[in-house]
């Protein structure tokens, strides 16, 4: 049941990015095309996502609370990695 829920946990982001993608154009500003959205849903979605935030709402200024969220959602990612990989081990 754990891994259920770090599934869905994982799989949201990856849909709301292709959702962001094919409805708007959120991402315009970020890439022009699919190459870093493809590399974002695969490695690292909610890091590409608060990068993507940076870039929109605070145009691209880094400030010591977006670095940390930044860190965060990158320790997220790994974790959905981490659990992924032992689960199959």
């Amino acid at each position: 049941m754990y891994y259920f829920f770090i599934f869905i946990f994982s799989l949201f982001p990856r849909l709301f990015i292709l959702f962001l993608k094919i409805l708007t154009d959120w991402f315009e500003p970020v890439s022009r095309g699919w190459l870093w959205i493809a590399l974002g849903i695969i490695f690292a979605p909610l890091t590409f996502l608060w990068y993507s935030i940076i870039i929109n709402w605070f145009f691209g200024v880094w400030q010591v609370w977006q670095i940390a969220i930044f860190v965060f959602a990158i320790i997220l990612d790994l974790f959905v990695w981490h659990v992924f990989r032992r689960h199959l081990d």
